[in-house]
């Protein structure tokens, strides 16, 4: 949800007011200031305040674990990008396991491949572009089933895929995959996450499909 002036005005007077009482100090208190004006979701705003006293400031309510598949999407959300982009010419480019990934985010291959794995990933915002570009070429794209997705992509001679486009669970970020294939292919599909498989007792589960 779009966050208003007013919310982010009352995020910033919850951080004068924890400077003012000892419990974040300048450097803090400056880097979390600037992350509020620059904010635009609560998804954004709530861990500026997470570990604050805020009365009066409405942050969204953590969905429970059942309705959001088991995934703590608000510790998930938020915090520096370690990658906006990859290339490859020649070669490949990999994305995986437990990375930032920025709010915009920009793939190319070129006679080459690249993957981008978001099962463990963070989001630096509740809103992420990946913009994908191919030229005769492979790039595959793999989300968490509990994910919101949508794939906005075209090929030409080629082809763009899409197995993905879908809500996710409550409190996800909302992921938008784009771009195009030029005599190449991009594929957006869904996978369970490897802790999913294994299940709660670290069991493997048969996936289905």
């Amino acid at each position: 949800m779009r966050a208003s002036d007013a919310e982010r005005e009352r995020v910033a007077e919850a951080l004068r007011e924890a400077v003012a009482e000892g419990r974040l100090d300048m450097e803090e208190f400056e880097e979390r200031l600037e992350k509020t004006y620059k904010a635009r979701t609560h998804g954004e705003l709530a861990p500026l305040v997470r570990d604050l006293p805020t009365p009066g400031v409405r942050t969204p309510a953590p969905a429970a674990p059942e309705a959001s598949g088991g995934v703590d999407w608000p510790s998930r959300i938020g915090g520096e990008a370690t990658s906006r982009g990859a290339f490859a010419f020649w070669g490949g480019f990999g994305r995986k396991g437990t990375w930032t990934i920025g709010r915009k985010f920009t793939a190319f291959a070129m006679w080459g491949g690249g993957d981008i794995d978001l099962r463990e990933a963070r989001f630096e915002s509740a809103e992420t572009v990946i913009r994908c570009f191919t030229i005769m070429g492979g790039m595959g794209v793999t989300v968490p089933p509990e994910l919101t997705v949508r794939v906005r992509g075209f090929g030409l001679m080629g082809g763009f895929g899409d197995k993905a486009t879908g809500e996710g669970t409550p409190g996800s970020p909302r992921v938008t995959v784009t771009g195009f294939a030029l005599m190449g292919g991009i594929g957006v599909e869904r996978k369970q996450r490897k802790a999913a498989k294994r299940g709660l007792g670290g069991t493997p589960r048969k996936e289905l499909g």
